[in-house]
């Protein structure tokens, strides 16, 4: 018998009891329903026994992740992605459910594409019909362990091309497979015990492809309406066709160009294609003659550096930006917002004193001068430093970039038609393989761990613990406002993560294994593992990628 420790209970159970029937015991006192378990620190999923990991020892602790979790929902979906293409492999043809390809997160949901194939209500009306049949069956995910050249020679067989080459380039000499029946899959982390577990689920056509939705942290046992952002789904359709272009889709085609040595022509492809955009951005506020540029994106999108190019493409067409700190214009700290936990709310428009700010703005686009402000961020409290004033003449533009600046309210004295709004995230072209997507949220993150090692030296399970509240920051602060820009800037790299990649390992390896951050640190340091190295020497310094790993020629 073990001794488990569970929540501030401590029962006894035979090691060979399945961590899945202690689960369904305790199930009542959690919020939403459990999918994997935490040992002693370990991720671990329900269908193991709770001896496996004792090894030997008397005393064990055990604890749930739910949906309310973002593992909880990121194990949810790797699931549900594999019970969609089993369900593919049942009802439709080879040739068809061999080029389904889960491409990007769309709102709250993924788009997928069938490569070479009409997608129809009728066919995703079988598929939908056949994983609900699943779902009932109760099938469980049988998990083993192979060599990676048997998985390559799986994957052959299966006609997936992206998992055999990811697998050409593994270090390790094992992987572990799932399979439904004869149908076996790979994915980079952890999964449900069988279908039955994933009763909601919702697939329907949307433009040439499909969206699959499946619950969510804030929603973990209903799917909530799918939110339309046409907008960001074409500036995401166009950078993935223009993958296809270049037969890049996916991290092994990465590294097949890594170890041709064709890395340098792809960095200088990217770039150059990368500056074209924003000069284009920068003709298109020419053309519009609007007078307020406005720039806003989520935390390590690469703001700073944009702006910085795009004053010298508009300096070039015969404009200049004068920039606006939105910083200036807080409000006393002792007068900001509290949220609804009675915590300061530091990102909260009401932190901005908007009605200074739209006065200002308002005599500049008169001509006057104005006095400008400045924030103390030691006192807290906003100063008038003598001096310090601003006037646009002609041919000068008044830029505020900052998480606020796509909310018609922090400028809501200058008319919409004068101004220019642009959103601007990092939003990775690349995929793992045809089935394990890269969110872009942990673009952003590891851009994030290594800026805050080099500028403000955090380690980085200090910046992992500040994340989530980062992320519920943007959620409210700057997606809901994301579809009213003008123009949308992709600032991922197609070259970046093997850049990053030396400089964020060692950070991810330095989070203590008893800390909270430390199953996220494993998590991102597993997934870098897939990626070949490429040396930071031919970076260009004006590179977006210089903001975070440094060396570049702006004041960042």
């Amino acid at each position: 018998m073990l001794k488990v420790q569970i929540k501030d209970e401590i029962r006894e159970f035979d090691e060979a009891t399945p961590i899945e029937n202690i689960a369904q015991e305790y199930q009542q006192a959690y919020p939403s329903r459990i999918v994997l378990a935490k040992q002693d620190g370990r991720l671990r999923e329900l269908f193991y026994t709770v001896g496996s990991l004792a090894k030997g020892k008397s005393e064990t602790k055990l604890d749930f992740v739910t949906m309310s979790e973002s593992i909880g929902t990121h194990t949810y979906l790797r699931s549900v992605i594999f019970l969609m293409l089993k369900a593919f492999r049942n009802t439709e043809s080879p040739e068809i459910a061999e080029n389904v390809y889960v491409d990007f997160s769309v709102s709250n949901g993924l788009f997928c594409r069938i490569r070479d194939h009409e997608v129809t209500e009728e066919m995703l009306e079988r598929v939908s019909n056949e994983m609900h049949e699943l779902v009932r069956s109760d099938i469980p995910f049988l998990k083993r362990t192979v060599s990676c050249r048997e998985a390559v020679d799986i994957f052959s067989r299966q006609g997936m091309p992206y998992k055999k080459k990811l697998f050409e380039y593994r270090r390790a000499s094992e992987a572990n497979l799932y399979a439904l029946g004869e149908y076996q899959d790979y994915y980079y982390a952890y999964l449900v015990p069988s279908t039955g577990y994933l009763k909601e689920f919702r697939l329907f056509k949307y433009k040439d492809g499909f969206v699959l939705q499946r619950p969510t942290t804030s929603s973990p046992d209903a799917i909530s309406p799918f939110v339309d952002r046409p907008k960001l789904f074409e500036t995401l359709r166009k950078d993935s066709e223009w993958c296809d272009s270049l037969g890049l889709n996916t991290v092994g085609d990465l590294n097949d160009r890594i170890v041709h040595g064709e890395a340098g022509d792809l960095l200088l492809l990217q770039e150059a294609i990368m500056e074209k955009q924003i000069g284009d951005i920068a003709q298109s506020i020419k053309e519009s003659g609007k007078r307020v540029v406005l720039i806003a994106g989520p935390s390590s999108s690469g703001k700073t550096t944009f702006s910085h190019r795009l004053s010298i493409q508009l300096q070039a067409l015969g404009l200049r930006l004068k920039p606006l700190a939105c910083d200036d214009y807080f409000i006393n700290r002792d007068q900001y917002p509290l949220d609804e936990n009675g915590e300061v709310d530091f990102e909260s428009i009401r932190c901005v004193d908007t009605e200074l700010l739209n006065k200002d703005l308002t005599a500049l686009m008169n001509g006057e001068e104005v006095a400008l402000p400045s924030y103390n961020f030691l006192t807290g409290e906003r100063e008038y430093k003598r001096g310090r004033t601003m006037k646009i003449g002609q041919g000068e533009l008044v830029m505020l970039e900052g998480i606020h600046c796509l909310n018609e309210e922090l400028t809501s004295s200058i008319p919409r038609d004068k101004k220019f709004k642009i959103y601007i995230s990092a939003l990775m072209q690349l995929n793992i393989d045809e089935h394990n997507y890269i969110p872009t949220t942990d673009v952003r993150l590891l851009r994030r761990i290594v800026r805050d090692s080099r500028t403000r030296g955090y380690s980085a399970g200090e910046t992992i613990s500040r994340w989530a509240s980062v992320r519920r920051g943007e959620e409210k602060n700057i997606f809901p406002y994301q579809e009213s820009s003008d123009v949308m800037m992709n600032s991922a790299l197609i070259y970046e993560l093997a850049v990053i990649k030396p400089y964020a390992e060692p950070l991810l390896f330095s989070v203590e294994r008893d800390s909270d951050e430390y199953l996220e640190a494993k998590r991102l340091l597993k997934f870098l593992d897939y990626i070949l190295t490429i040396p930071s020497e031919d970076v260009p310094a004006n590179s977006l990628v210089r903001e975070f790993i440094g060396g570049g020629c702006f004041d960042v």
